[in-house]
Parts: C-alpha cells; structure tokens; sequence
C-alpha cells in the first residue's frame, strides 16, 4: 500500500539532499531505514557518513578564502579585489557574484551567494544522523564511537555558527528529527533568537569537548576538531552574543548615535512579534565570554608561534630586524620579550606555509587545505590575485590606505599622517623622501627608491604589505631573473596601471599567505604557490577577545569553567587584560600600551579593536567585527583612499599622493548587517521572516 508522505524540501530542515520529489512509497521509505541500519554496521560506511557531514565546510562555508561567490567577507574597509567589476568591464561583466563594488554598497540580492544556508543546514542534518547512530557500529570502540560522536557535534554546531554569524538567528533544527508526515504549516519552523542560537552553539560545543578524546590531532587526523576547537567556537559565539548588535545596541560601547542606527533591533523580530536581538544590555555576557575564553587558555595546548631570532641573512630568509629598544619587552626573552625571536617571521610564517599544520601550536581549527589550487576559493588563489603581473600574478587583491596607516611605527607610535584624509589623526604630515642607493640600508628590509613613508613600521607590516618599490623574492623560480624583484607600481611600469583589469586599484599590495619560494611558472599556475593552512580560529584571537571581553567590565561575575571544575572570578582587572594583549604585540614585536591606556576602558577598546584590524588582515575577522561592534555604519561609509596611481615613475612624489579611489566603493545600510534569506525558503518555510532590510514577500 502506498501512502502520500510530505516532505519539507526547504533546506532549514536540511533534507533537500535527501530527496528531488515531494511523494515517497512508504515501503521504499522504510526500505531506506534498513539501508541506513546497514550503513552504520559497516566501519568504512559509518566514517564515510561522517565526512559526508563534514565535506559542507568548504566553498562558501571557509573562514578564510579567495574572492568571488561566498569569500566577501575577506574584503572590507581593509582589502579588496580589484578585478570582475562590472563598472569597469561593460554590461556583460556585471555578475554581482563576483563584483567587489556590488557587495560593498550592498547591490546583491537574496539570489546571489546564499548557498550556506542551504550546505549548512545539508551539514547538520548529516551530522544528526550520525549522531543518533553511531553507537549502532559494532567494529569500534567505544573510545572511538565517543570521539567521532563528539566530531560530529562539533561540526554540526559549526554550521550553526557560521549560519549565526552571517544571517543572525536561525531556526534550531529538532534534534528528535523530523516527522515528514506532517505539512508544510506543521513542520515550519520559526528563527529562533540570536541568544538562543548561541546558547544551542555553546552547549553543544561542550557536549562536543566532553566526548572528543585529544587535545592535539597528529598529522593524518590535524584537520579534525580537538577540545579546544570545540571551547574556541563556543567563546566565539559568546563575545558575538556579549557585542552590541545582539545586547543593548547603543547601550554597550560607544557609538554617535547620529550615524548610528539601533533600530535593528526593533525591526528584527519573528510574525508573533518575539524580538531577535536583545535590546536590553546585559554586562555578564561580557564575563560569560571572558570565562569561555579562560577555559581556552587553560587547557594549556596553545600559544603563539614563534620563529627564533636568526642573524643568517639569505634572500628567502634574511637576518632578523632588530626592533628599537623599550626598556621591556626588548630586553626579555620569549614569552615576556621578544630579545630571542624574529617578529617579522613569527607573523608571517603563521600564514605563508613555512609551518606545517601539525607544527603551529598557534592553529586551533583549520580546514587545512581541502580547497587547494580552487580557481576562485583557496587560499593559493589568493596569492596569485596579491602577486604582481611581472612575476605572473593577477596584481589585483590590494589594501586600503586606512589598512596601511593603521599599522604603528616601529617604537609603537602612529605613522605621521595617520588618517588625515579622513577627517582622523593627530593633525601630522605624512613623511616626504625616498630611499638611495646610499642610504637604504638604514631602513631596513627597504630597498632603493621607496618612500619614506615605508620605513621604520611594525614587523607585521613587512608581514603583509607590497608597497611600490617592494621585493617578491621567488626564491623557487628556476629562471634566475625572475628572482627578487624589486615591483612598482608606476603608471606603464608593467605591475601599475596600464589598463582597467592587473593593477592595484589603491597602488598598494598585499602580500600576506606569499611564501618567498612561491613563483608562477605557468599562465596563472597556481602548481608552484606552497599549499597554505587556513586559519580559521588560531589562539590569538581567544587572547584578543579575552582582552576585549574583560576591558567592558564594570561589576565582578563569577562564571563557571566549561567542565565545573572550578569557578573563575571575572573582572576588569588590568593584569588579566595584559595576559590577552601582551602576548600580542610581543610577537609583533612593537611596545606595549601605556598604563594611561590600560585604565581608560574606552581608550583600551579602540586599541583592541585596532590590534584586531591589523593582527587578522584577510582573515574574514573585521568584516564581522565592523557588524557585531556596529560600526560599520561609519567605517564602512567612509570613502576609500589611496595613492595616485595615474602618475609615473618621473612624477613619484605626486604617485605618492594620498587620494579617493573613486572606482572602488562602499556604503551601508541596516540590510548589510545580515545577509537575505531567499524568496524560495520564505514561501516554504510560513514561520520564518526576512533578514530586516530585505523585502518579505508576504
């Protein structure tokens, strides 16, 4: 006998993967409940189940990728990509997929990039599934069923997270499963709130921790979550949870409340009328995600890496520069000072595959590298779009000059001139002069003919800038005059304009995830750029969001540690905040704050929230930063600048010339805090309402 079973196709039950039709024979239906009895008594099958639950995390689901469809969150007030315009390559070129201007003035619609909504919640059903039978497997252990259980609760929950962070809150899918007998009406599911979501995230992480078995994965498993990137997710969605946009708007921090607007928060709410965001501010939250970052660090898996101080001098790896003197952290050895490593290479190896995963005490959650050599996604890709034309590259992923002025001088002052164009700064003049043939060795890594505007900054600076007149070593190109370059990028210089596709639309670069080995041998060959690891959450930023939670405390909470174990006293204690910043900017090998600072709360946020700008360039960090701190209303309103790329080598200090890079734009408005939802789930899911900005279709 055949009976007519409803089946909800919309992805927020996840099963649109498991069927194209709306009618099942009920006999093939339970035919299929055999099968999957099958499954999960075969070993090879049940672990096939699970990275089948896991395979959702790539493409649009990365933290950290190259342009197009699914990686805009890479690009911010920071960075951008310079090429698939369509303002500058004609009607037939406007895909707004793909189109950086698109994205940033909020041009896209509910069609384009909404793929995670759909893999995601794909992800989770999978992950249930396995869940709920696993234990079924008699060819396990017991250990290892506990393990993969508590992998694919981790991932599960990931998915949540990465659904949270981009459309806010989402419907929680039941975990008892889905009765598909049921209708539409009757299986709808309505968002729950923002809270809500990241209490599911956070209790499920530590269910996760508590039956995952390692701390550390070796090399064949590194990719697999451990405690500690189940502790990691979980602090993440709390500081989201304890940040304005999701509690009290413009009551927590410091906002103009004539350019910024809270009234998200009233115009996000389910059909029943049940608000999404909080609008009341609520401080412990603040000390909830200090204690989910305390939890972290007191695993004691993690800490910075670090490369040693070397004074071997090589075109791949030159000697160590020496940061100046600060009568501190200068005069100490790792982990009080920096006297024994290379700040420099300390940030960049972290990023340009020098360190294998396995080896980077640093990296906590890593899809590694299962999107390499992707045209558009991975992270190689990224570096051929940063490498300049002459050495094979695209020559059109650049930074911002606001990226560039935030990075501090080498004794930890401001660059002069710091934001002038913007309204900001200290009233200074930006620095006039150029390198010689017979100076430049005072100013290193410069070399000849590069503005002084260049010289003297912060080791992570050299990390990650390529500014005119910079060297791209390719160290593993055969052809030996491929080898260290010198690039500028001048008007018809080759690597500067030239037409309106290779070149740097703010005529600065970017060259972190370079390797100096890299090289391109091939048209736009991706074979000889060095496999990168993504960094997806690395320990630096649970020390800078332990930082950030602790600096807004008025009052003393005491918070629970994720197993019981013991209760943390959490409080704005200036001792506790330098654990989480120190470190930091001893690596980066650059002064610490001053006492002054320490004790201003709203002094402290801004260089919090600047550390965070710099330490996570291209790390799909600000994008979201800027949203849950809600400001980017302003900075994300602000005209992009950069230098005058139109000049060539014979007018340098007019090229030099701070400007508006007219062709690059952005806005924002209240839709860009959350991304749509698309027009098909709102018609199959009745309970669930439009992101607020975006049209509901009733």
């Amino acid at each position: 006998m055949k009976k007519k079973i409803a089946i909800l196709m919309f992805s927020v039950l996840g099963v649109g993967s498991l069927t194209s039709c709306v009618d099942l024979d009920s006999d093939k239906y339970f035919d299929d409940r055999r099968t999957l009895e099958s499954v999960f008594a075969d070993k090879n099958q049940t672990l096939e189940w699970l990275a089948y639950a896991y395979s959702f995390l790539k493409n649009e689901n990365v933290d950290v990728g190259s342009k197009g469809a699914g990686f805009y969150y890479s690009f911010d007030d920071c960075m951008y990509y310079g090429d698939r315009d369509s303002k500058l390559f004609g009607d037939n070129k406007d895909d707004v997929r793909v189109s950086y201007n698109s994205y940033r003035m909020g041009l896209y619609d509910e069609n384009y990039d909404n793929n995670a909504w759909a893999s995601c919640y794909k992800g989770i059903y999978q992950a249930s599934v396995f869940i709920h039978n696993v234990d079924k497997n008699k060819d396990m252990s017991e250990l290892e069923k506990l393990d993969y259980k508590g992998q694919a609760r981790f991932v599960r929950a990931y998915y949540y997270w990465l659904l949270l962070r981009k459309y806010g809150p989402v419907p929680i899918v039941p975990d008892e499963g889905i009765d598909y007998t049921q209708t539409y009406e009757e299986m709808a599911i309505a968002r729950s709130t923002y809270e809500e979501v990241v209490e599911h995230i956070a209790s499920e992480m530590v269910q996760a921790a508590k039956e995952i078995q390692y701390t550390k994965r070796d090399q064949e498993n590194i990719a697999r979550p451990t405690k500690g990137a189940c502790l990691a997710t979980r602090a993440l969605a709390y500081i989201y949870a304890a940040s304005p946009l999701a509690n009290g708007q413009l009551a927590n921090g410091q906002h103009d409340p004539s350019k910024v607007d809270a009234s998200i928060a009233e115009d996000f709410k389910n059909k029943n009328g049940e608000y999404l965001l909080s609008k009341e501010y609520d401080e412990s939250k603040w000390a909830r995600a200090a204690a989910a970052c305390k939890d972290v660090m007191e695993l004691g898996a993690y800490e910075l890496y670090h490369a040693p101080f070397s004074t071997s001098d090589t075109d791949i790896s030159p000697a160590t520069i020496v940061p100046p003197a600060d009568g501190n952290f200068s005069e100490k050895n790792w982990p009080d000072g920096w006297k024994d490593i290379d700040p420099q290479k300390s940030y960049a190896n972290i990023f340009n595959g020098n360190v294998y995963p396995q080896d980077n005490p640093e990296l906590i959650f890593s899809r590694i590298n299962n999107m390499l050599r992707n045209n558009n996604g991975s992270i190689e890709s990224f570096v051929l779009h940063e490498m300049p034309v002459s050495c094979g590259g695209w020559n059109t992923h650049g930074l911002t000059q606001k990226m560039v002025d935030a990075y501090y001088m080498n004794d930890g002052t401001d660059v002069p001139g710091k934001d002038s164009e913007l309204n900001g700064g200290d009233g200074s003049e930006r620095v006039q002069g150029w390198t010689t043939r017979q100076n430049y060795k005072d100013y290193p890594p410069l070399k000849a003919n590069v503005s002084l505007q260049y010289a003297n900054r912060e080791p992570r600076f050299y990390a990650s800038v390529a500014f005119s007149g910079s060297v791209w070593e390719c160290a593993g190109d055969p052809t030996t005059s491929n080898r260290n370059r010198q690039i500028f990028y001048y008007r018809g210089g080759g690597d500067g304009y030239i037409n309106a596709f290779s070149y740097l639309r703010t005529g600065i670069g970017v060259r972190k995830w370079y390797n100096p080995s890299d090289y391109i041998s091939g048209s736009h060959s991706m074979d000889n750029i060095s496999a990168k690891a993504e960094t997806a959450i690395r320990y630096a930023d649970i020390l800078l969001m332990y930082a950030e939670a602790l600096n807004e405390l008025d009052g003393t909470h005491n918070v629970e540690s994720w197993d019981g174990s013991t209760t943390y006293t959490i409080s704005r204690d200036v001792n506790e905040i330098k654990k989480g910043i120190q470190p930091i900017r001893i690596r980066a090998g650059v002064p610490d704050y001053s006492d002054a600072t320490y004790n201003d709360k709203n002094a402290l946020r801004e260089k919090i929230k600047r550390e965070r700008m710099i330490e996570f360039l291209g790390e799909g960090k600000r994008f979201f930063d800027l949203r849950r701190w809600m400001d980017a209303p302003i900075e994300e309103s602000q005209q992009i600048y950069g230098l005058n790329v139109f000049m060539t080598s014979s007018a340098k200090d007019d090229f030099m010339r701070v400007i508006p890079t007219t062709n690059l734009q952005q806005t924002f408005s209240e839709k860009m805090y959350f991304w749509p939802v698309t027009h098909d789930e709102l018609k199959r899911n009745n309970k669930l309402v439009q992101s607020p900005g975006w049209t509901n279709y009733d």
